[in-house]
């Protein structure tokens, strides 16, 4: 690696886990990895051939999120070369726009020295992205339910769910969050409220005692965001009955969608997989598990 050159790695992420609507999220092993060296001007390539795309200059989400880290501090951003890879699909809800988020803060955080905190870079995540659950896991790695108010964060990070395999089932299209986020209410009935809360509660517990046949059954009974999106998702009712039905603990929408991840015994899908892909061959299956690791760097 050249000199005042560095990597930065960064894990995607499912987010809401049914119930835990903007509040719970877990990093997955997919991963966005990117390459910066000094330059003459800004500019980020794309590895992969899908993504030509995307901007390679200052409109890049990478370099926006940077320099409003180094606004933020009162810094101006010396130019740099951004090799990019990623593993983690765009626009499919597994967390490709937050792990974007969580490099461009890293970045800055490199190059201009800040020495931030764990918690004070995920408080600017929370910030850009208005939400904690999809940008906190790949900041900390493992599960992280979290609270983000008055620009304050609160949260707590739960590690080593090695119990458990998360299926993805990813289709060939793609639902942007803003489209998501338009479908829900403006506004829940009292009782709605309450008994959503408790369902979220129990979840977040069943996380930390391990119990994944409690978690699994009921973030299906989600009632904050699963039951206005399934709309957008037409194979929504057939996958769910369909891994309830081979055994998996439970299945719940990744993030915005359109992906749908089943929570599994670990182990069990690698035996199951193969029959899976044949009786719903139009969706794309990934074995993923927790990364326990969160963002990491690693410098010339």
């Amino acid at each position: 690696m050249k000199k005042n050159a560095f990597k930065i790695k960064v894990p995607g992420s499912t987010s809401n886990l049914g119930p835990g609507f903007d509040s719970i999220g877990v990093a997955l092993n997919l991963y966005l990895t990117i390459y910066c060296t000094e330059s003459d001007e800004w500019r980020f390539v794309q590895k992969e051939e899908s993504k030509q795309h995307l901007p390679t200059g200052k409109d890049h989400l990478l370099y926006q999120c940077a320099k409003f880290v180094a606004d933020k501090f009162g810094y101006d951003l010396p130019p740099y070369k951004v090799d990019v890879e990623s593993e983690i699909p765009i626009a499919r809800g597994l967390g490709s726009s937050g792990a974007i988020t969580v490099a461009g803060i890293e970045m800055a955080n490199q190059i201009l020295n800040l020495q931030l905190s764990l918690k004070d870079k995920m408080l600017i995540a929370s910030e850009l992205e208005g939400h904690p659950d999809n940008v906190t896991p790949s900041f900390a790695g493992g599960c992280v339910v979290a609270y983000y108010h008055n620009d304050d964060l609160y949260y707590m990070n739960k590690k080593e769910m090695e119990k458990v395999d998360f299926v993805a089932m990813i289709p060939s299209f793609e639902l942007r969050t803003k489209m998501a986020r338009e479908i829900l209410p403006a506004e829940l009935p009292f009782m709605q409220g309450i008994q959503g809360s408790a369902i979220g509660n129990v979840c977040a517990a069943a996380i930390f005692q391990e119990d994944y046949v409690l978690l699994g059954e009921l973030m299906e009974k989600d009632l904050f965001h699963q039951n206005y999106r399934k709309k957008l998702i037409p194979h929504y009712q057939e996958v769910t009955a369909y891994m309830k039905k081979e055994g998996a603990y439970g299945t719940f929408l990744s993030g915005a969608g359109p992906t749908m991840i089943s929570i599994c015994e670990r182990g069990w899908p690698a035996e199951q997989g193969q029959k899976w892909k044949e009786d719903l061959p139009d969706l794309e299956w990934r074995i993923l598990k927790v990364e326990d690791e969160g963002v990491r760097v690693e410098k010339n």
